[in-house]
């Protein structure tokens, strides 16, 4: 997994503070339903060496407004 070495400060796709960034250029699945650390991730588009790729922004429940 590929981690961007210049992350923005808040998250591009919805502008709220996130925990964690990754890139990817390939698929993958993404389950939050009982997932204890994240509630929501954002895709944002990103290009990697000129191929198409997509940066997730892992937000925890807290920065997601869920935690109680």
């Amino acid at each position: 997994m590929y981690v961007p070495e210049d992350p923005p400060a808040s998250c591009p796709a919805c502008g709220d503070p996130y925990d964690s960034v990754s890139r990817h250029t390939g698929g993958f699945v993404a389950n939050l339903l009982d997932n204890e650390r994240y509630q929501r991730v954002c895709f944002y588009p990103a290009t990697d060496g000129g191929d198409p790729a997509f940066d997730c922004y892992h937000h925890t429940h807290a920065q997601a407004g869920t935690d109680e």
